[in-house]
């Protein structure tokens, strides 16, 4: 049983509207915001101030983009999921691949997020929908290994705070949250259920200082908090039909939102919003490589 809702104010952070919104990521290094606009294959950068995300560098990738990671330096840029491999992405604009692809052809990266450890993990997806994409983890010498196969979309991860369980989306079939030990050296072991999530698609996820779960409910108009037992702890109503993933900021919720597909998209619908919450979060996790 979730909770009686709680009175939440959720605000529109944003001036700019996207068409897919993801990945938000807290930048531990000058305390901004990444995130990414799937449909345009764009990585923005954005600050905070009096309220709203002032956006700052954007960058037009130009392929398909997943989710981006900070490396742990500052001025050291980004590594981003592309397409079927992972670039690295420096601090004034400069593409360089860090791997070769290796998701299968047809196939594209989507979610991802790094490990307490440095690992960058990022899964895939494609079209048609098939349980044949797969999860990666990408080490600091930029070794990819792959950890599961059989996924069908791979979206939100989080890892608790000694890396050793990793909660995991993989939207489709089972529109469920997973859970997974996790062994030193990356290995995934005793896969289990630990909520299934109804009335739409979970997609991106973010783990808050207490451990609860929150997820971003895509048509649903919701994102939900979780805890690591499945109970469901509250739920959120927003004023944007898709939200796609969240990250704690402190204690402010950010949540991207896409309108893709909506014929009559709202005011909200592409924007950042943003709420209020008890718990705060940390910043995201940096890739433990350097810069090439």
């Amino acid at each position: 049983m979730s909770r009686p809702p709680l009175s939440r104010s959720v605000e529109i952070i944003s001036e700019t509207r996207y068409v897919q919104a993801e990945s938000p990521r807290w930048d531990a290094r000058d305390g901004g915001l990444a995130w990414i606009d799937m449909a345009t294959g764009s990585l923005h950068r954005g600050r905070f101030e009096d309220g709203m995300v002032v956006p700052g560098a954007s960058l037009v990738v130009g392929r398909q983009i997943g989710a981006p990671v900070p490396l742990a330096q500052p001025g050291d840029g980004w590594l981003v999921a592309v397409d079927r491999g992972v670039l690295h992405v420096s601090d004034d604009g400069l593409v360089a691949p860090l791997t070769g692809d290796f998701a299968a052809p047809g196939h594209y990266l989507n979610d991802g997020g790094a490990d307490p450890h440095g690992r960058f993990w990022v899964g895939s997806q494609s079209m048609p929908r098939a349980p044949h994409c797969g999860l990666w983890s990408i080490d600091a010498d930029g070794t990819p290994t792959q950890r599961l196969d059989g996924v069908t979309v791979s979206n939100g991860l989080a890892f608790d705070p000694s890396g050793t369980t990793l909660y995991y989306i993989d939207t489709l079939p089972h529109r469920s949250i997973e859970a997974f030990d996790v062994a030193p050296d990356g290995e995934l072991a005793n896969r289990r259920t630990v909520a299934r999530v109804d009335g739409g698609n979970p997609d991106g996820m973010a783990i808050d200082l207490e451990g609860m779960l929150w997820v971003a409910v895509w048509d649903a108009a919701e994102v939900r908090r979780y805890a690591p037992t499945g109970a469901l702890l509250e739920t959120i109503g927003l004023p944007a039909t898709r939200p796609t993933a969240v990250a704690l900021v402190d204690r402010l919720l950010v949540i991207t939102t896409a309108s893709v597909g909506l014929a009559e998209p709202s005011e909200a619908d592409g924007a950042l919003l943003a709420v209020e919450v008890e718990v705060g979060g940390a910043p995201a996790p940096a890739w433990a490589g350097a810069a090439r």
